[in-house]
């Protein structure tokens, strides 16, 4: 018996374990809207595209599997177009869905045109996810969804797009099902013994870890390693969750919001640095110079793209997936690592006296008191979140997300509430600024209506903060980046309807704190922060000449 081409894909995500899809409605796509209410599917009404496609790749990240956004034709999907290109950055497998008015009256003008005629969804999506297609027949969604699918689950992973005009939705077509691939790559790459031979010949060498390496989950493996080899580790920004900060092999962070003993200790002459999940970017790198190259790099990576292209030293690429290509490293090596415990929380050090203003580095320490070690922290896009990566502990690995290459304004405050959407087990923190808030704060609407108890921890200077301060430093002035009027988050918040408090020192923030962690809705913390600080973000070089 023939089905509807939106039930049958709305029978593809309930056979897959999607149990929210994330989106704003139209009537182009109205008909998936009303078929997820009938498969028991909530469908989380988002307050733009933008924020939805940024939900549902938190939740794709959170919950390891597919994450689903639709938005209309026209506007609302060229609104996905930023969500899509942050989810590629972290290689999250997520679907995207936009619609189109008619397949058989493409070439008339139609409102929201979304075909060559009007708004090329299918080009715009192309440069941002790994398979962009166009169903403009109901008997091709079968063969388009699969190619979507297996684009989106093999090799790197990442977001693929459909869209699908109205007209096709409502087509009848032949009944099928296609499972999510289970591909796993058992491809040991021919260059293991090297890399065993090159660990064991190293005097002095270093391990440097990018994102890549919370997302791939190899900090179990990175722990051996650092372990049996004795290797001092070094994390970029993004790779701040990977290791626990006080293993006494951490030497701390690089790059923007990088410590001292990490910049002394690759100055001192390193003769292998050991890359994994990291492409070596400018903020990863920033303030790196040539007596810090070491002798040889060696790279683990699924993709050649950016191999050798930052440090010009001989590089070894280990080609693959991370985490297996690790595993057969430590098995063929026979590396066993050292028990260390880590820190409870009550070893922690604070100094809770008042403060007329509060520090960053006294916000995040804070923070981290207050905090279950368990706890997942999603960093957005400015200095807020190099000030945590330089002074928020990691306590258990693979439990703070922050991307440092495409880092796009307000991704975190999505990624947050589709999060907590697919781990409710797990305390959620959102580590954003005043400027974030103003971009995609409205999502704090999605998660009080939808009771989603993420902590969004605010930091408000009155200004975009690493724009004015890089710029201050670099020109000695800056234009278009304080606000004259600047955003009362906590009265934002309480619009909203979300809990919401306004810390101007340490007992401020961890009553705050303690509150939203018995809470039963969002709660926004927003601490007045010092104007005035330095963000550790100034080795990053404005060059006009």
């Amino acid at each position: 018996m023939k089905k509807k081409v939106y039930e049958l894909l709305v029978e593809h995500f309930k056979n897959w374990g999607v149990t929210h899809v994330f989106g704003i409605p139209g009537k182009s796509i109205s008909p998936l809207m009303l078929e997820l209410e009938n498969h028991e599917i909530t469908y989380v009404l988002g307050r733009h595209e933008t924020g939805c496609g940024y939900a549902a790749s938190g939740y794709a990240l959170a919950k390891k599997t597919l994450g689903v956004a639709i938005g209309t034709s026209g506007p609302g999907g060229t609104n996905l177009l930023t969500s899509a290109g942050q989810a590629k950055e972290f290689n999250l497998p997520v679907l995207f869905i936009t619609g189109h008015p008619s397949a058989q009256e493409t070439g008339r003008a139609l409102s929201q045109e979304s075909s060559q005629f009007g708004t090329d969804l299918v080009k715009m999506f192309e440069p941002v996810t790994l398979f962009s297609a166009r169903v403009d027949r109901g008997d091709f969604l079968p063969m388009f969804l699969r190619h979507a699918v297996e684009k989106a689950y093999t090799g790197e992973k990442g977001p693929v797009h459909l869209c699908i005009p109205f007209d096709v939705l409502m087509e009848e077509v032949d009944p099928f099902f296609i499972p999510l691939p289970d591909h796993i790559s058992t491809v040991v790459s021919p260059d293991i013994e090297k890399a065993i031979s090159l660990l064991e010949d190293a005097k002095r060498p270093v391990l440097f870890l990018g994102k890549g390496a919370i997302l791939s989950e190899v900090c179990k493996e990175i722990r051996i390693l650092a372990d049996y080899w004795n290797i001092p580790v070094i994390t970029a920004p993004g790779g701040k969750g990977a290791f626990p900060s006080k293993h006494p092999l951490h030497l701390g962070g690089f790059g923007l919001g990088g410590t001292s003993s990490a910049t002394e200790y690759l100055k001192s002459g390193v003769d292998l640095m050991i890359v994994i999940g990291s492409k070596l970017c400018d903020m990863a790198l920033s303030g790196f110079t040539s007596e810090m190259y070491p002798e040889k790099v060696m790279q683990f990576e699924y993709d050649l793209t950016f191999v050798g292209k930052s440090i010009p030293v001989q590089t070894q690429v280990i080609l693959g997936d991370i985490k297996y290509n690790l595993k057969k490293l430590i098995e063929l090596s026979g590396a066993s690592g050292k028990k260390y415990e880590l820190p409870s929380e009550q070893e922690i050090k604070l100094d809770t006296k008042l403060n007329p203003m509060v520090s960053a580095k006294a916000a995040f320490e804070t923070l981290r008191s207050c905090l279950p070690k368990e706890s997942i922290l999603f960093g957005d896009a400015g200095s807020h979140s190099f000030y945590a990566v330089q002074h928020f502990e990691i306590i258990e690995p693979g439990t703070f997300y922050f991307d440092e290459v495409f880092i796009s304004m307000g991704a975190a405050i999505g990624y947050s509430i589709g999060a907590k959407i697919a781990r409710p087990d797990r305390y959620i923190v959102c580590v954003t600024g005043d400027g974030c808030m103003m971009m995609h704060g409205t999502e704090l609407s999605t998660a009080v209506n939808y009771q989603i108890p993420v902590i969004f921890f605010v930091l408000n200077n009155g200004r975009l903060d690493m724009v004015e301060k890089g710029m201050s430093y670099n020109t000695g002035r800056s234009v278009g980046a304080v606000y004259d009027v600047p955003l009362n988050v906590a009265q934002f918040a309480q619009s909203m309807g979300a809990y919401s408090f306004c810390c101007h020192n340490e007992t401020d923030i961890m009553e705050a704190v303690h509150f939203a962690l018995q809470s039963n809705g969002p709660t926004v913390i927003e601490v007045m922060a010092d104007p005035q600080e330095i963000p550790p973000i100034l080795t990053r070089l404005l060059n006009l000449d």
